[in-house]
């Protein structure tokens, strides 16, 4: 009479091989899910710096520089602040330092867990929290004091540089002078040409 309980080598063996088929599928969904973050090409006259941007961490923050992006805003504006060792920052003036005019501001998402670290791209704002509105800036060192709570509301991070960031450094390393009344301006002009978006899907799943 024939055994039909299978032996508990096999048996294993099964069990082993669909715990490894699963555990591809699972890899494969979260390389999905990362591929399914918004990118945008950030194209300047020194390169260009592609961003992945963090929906899933700050939504509205996205929301607001994507919009900004598509409608052609950042087309012509510069990097007007420029401090090796801490940050560039750009997207709201024009190429005379002319202030453009924005939208309505957003409310501050920064959070303790996403932390201003190099590479990140943040929204900078005024003194009140829930001021910011085009200008952005990327970090180009671990810069802890900006995160949310460790002196105030913190500073809301909303991607990071996943390409280009010898752009970046190269940025930060152009002469600065003083000019109409603001610190820090690169002596050349770095200028925006265009904010584009990769992939419109801002649903993080």
């Amino acid at each position: 009479m024939t055994n039909s309980v299978k032996p508990f080598r096999y048996v294993m063996q099964i069990a082993l091989s669909v715990t490894i088929m699963l555990g591809f599928s699972f890899s494969a969904v979260a390389e999905e899910s990362q591929n399914e973050l918004p990118q945008v090409i950030i194209e300047t006259s020194e390169g260009a710096i592609e961003v992945t941007l963090r929906p899933d961490i700050a939504p509205e923050t996205v929301d607001n520089f994507i919009t900004y992006a598509k409608s052609g805003f950042y087309e012509g504006t510069l990097f007007h602040r420029v401090i090796p060792g801490f940050m560039i920052q750009g997207g709201g003036f024009d190429e005379n330092l002319k202030q453009k005019q924005t939208r309505s501001p957003v409310p501050n998402e920064a959070k303790p867990t996403a932390k201003n670290l190099r590479g990140t791209i943040a929204m900078a704002r005024t003194s009140a929290p829930d001021s910011a509105t085009s200008q952005f800036f990327i970090n180009l060192t671990d810069n802890g004091f900006l995160d949310a709570g460790v002196r105030g509301p913190g500073y809301a991070v909303f991607g990071k540089v996943t390409g280009g960031m010898g752009v970046v450094d190269a940025i930060a390393s152009k002469e600065t002078v003083r000019s109409r009344g603001m610190a820090d301006v690169p002596r050349e002009p770095i200028v925006i040409h265009s904010v584009s978006v990769r992939q419109t899907d801002t649903t993080a799943e």
